[in-house]
């Protein structure tokens, strides 16, 4: 009897463990101009399945042993591609989350680990194949869907960070995303008020894209310069000033020879020339050249802003300075990540969220662009 009581115990354990209780204690969507990404706040270690169901087109998740801790009705769905989810609990404690889409979608899942804002997090994009259709949902500025005229420089405005990704948060809860965009914006309509350039916005909302998908939109509007804009974070709060940075030269030589080895790549215009028809030892020596000359640009215009921004602000360092940030890897746009100040140090965070003083900060950092393209004539060629 005792022996029983024993095992029945045991199994009762087993089962106990085998059937223990994950959680999915959020949600939350972040709708892009080309897709939509929803993040479900779980536990870690959550077992999961997503697929998609066609006839009407839905987007299925299921998770094992999970039972739902938050009221998703409350969740806007609106310009997000999704016309209505439900929800169910299957047997085995399956949960199941459907949503209803407007659109045939393609999906992509992947979990997040721990940030300064969010615990562990279910990440599930939405790619629509109806993107034309998304685009009309959103308010996007007219200027940035004509390509701009071939007389005029283009400059790609980056904000850094978006959507679930809130980069740096000061001590009084300022995120970093804000900043930029809020700073990009009036950084570009400044540089549009100047004769000969046009700028525009890599995002223009509370979205996040992935490093690829900024540089392809930069290419994709001939841009001959790509500013990122951020705001820095140290652990030492009394961190000051504001740093321009290109991309190191031995993270270049790394880009470059993962660049010539892809095939899409290869198909690519690097500086007006295409690689596609070169041998590797031909299409080594273009790179080689139009990467120079890149790099070159880059410290350039760099220098330029650098100088700027040290009339309006402190500087952390009175040089530009190099880093292997991905945004910077465009081989044939020369390009800069703005550092606009940390906004770890409260003096700082309080200036960045002023906004006299983003403006300053966005008319030192145009006056270098100008001075960056003075006496300079656009190649047509692209």
């Amino acid at each position: 009897m005792l022996l029983r009581k024993i095992c029945i115990g045991i199994m009762l354990l087993i089962c106990t463990v085998i059937y223990a209780e994950n959680h999915v204690k959020g949600m939350r969507l972040w709708p892009s101009p080309e897709s939509t990404r929803i993040v479900f706040d779980i536990d870690k270690g959550i077992e999961y399945k997503v697929y998609t169901m066609h006839s009407p087109e839905r987007v299925v998740i299921d998770l094992r042993d999970t039972k739902l801790n938050a009221d998703l009705s409350k969740v806007k769905i609106a310009n997000t591609g999704i016309k209505k989810m439900r929800t169910g609990l299957h047997p085995q404690n399956m949960l199941r989350i459907v949503f209803e889409m407007e659109h045939k979608v393609f999906v992509n899942s992947f979990v997040l680990e721990p940030n300064a804002q969010y615990g562990d997090r279910l990440v599930i994009d939405l790619e629509s194949d109806e993107k034309q259709a998304i685009l009309a949902l959103f308010d996007l500025d007219q200027k940035t869907k004509k390509t701009p005229p071939p007389q005029d420089f283009i400059i790609a405005i980056d904000p850094g960070h978006g959507g679930e990704d809130p980069g740096a948060i000061g001590p009084r809860g300022t995120r970093e995303k804000d900043v930029a965009l809020a700073i990009a914006k009036k950084l570009k309509a400044k540089i549009n008020a100047q004769k000969g350039m046009q700028a525009f916005l890599i995002r223009n909302g509370d979205y996040y894209l992935v490093f690829r998908e900024r540089m392809k939109r930069a290419r994709s509007k001939h841009a001959d310069l790509f500013i990122s804009i951020h705001a820095d974070a140290f652990v030492n709060k009394k961190a000051d000033g504001a740093s321009v940075f290109v991309l190191s030269t031995a993270k270049a030589s790394s880009v470059a020879a993962r660049w010539l080895v892809a095939s899409e790549n290869r198909a690519d215009l690097v500086g007006g020339v295409s690689l596609k028809d070169k041998n590797d030892q031909l299409a080594a020596v273009l790179f080689d050249l139009t990467q120079t000359a890149n790099f070159a640009a880059s410290m350039e215009a760099s220098k330029h802003v650098l100088q700027h921004l040290g009339k309006t602000t402190k500087l952390h360092k009175a040089q530009v300075e190099s880093g292997p940030f991905l945004v910077l890897r465009s081989p044939d746009i020369p390009s800069m990540l703005v550092e606009t100040g940390f906004i770890s140090n409260p003096q700082t965070e309080l200036k960045l969220r002023d906004h006299k003083y983003q403006d300053q900060l966005a008319v030192a950092i145009t006056h270098g662009v100008k001075e960056y393209f003075k006496n300079k004539t656009r190649i047509a060629v692209r």
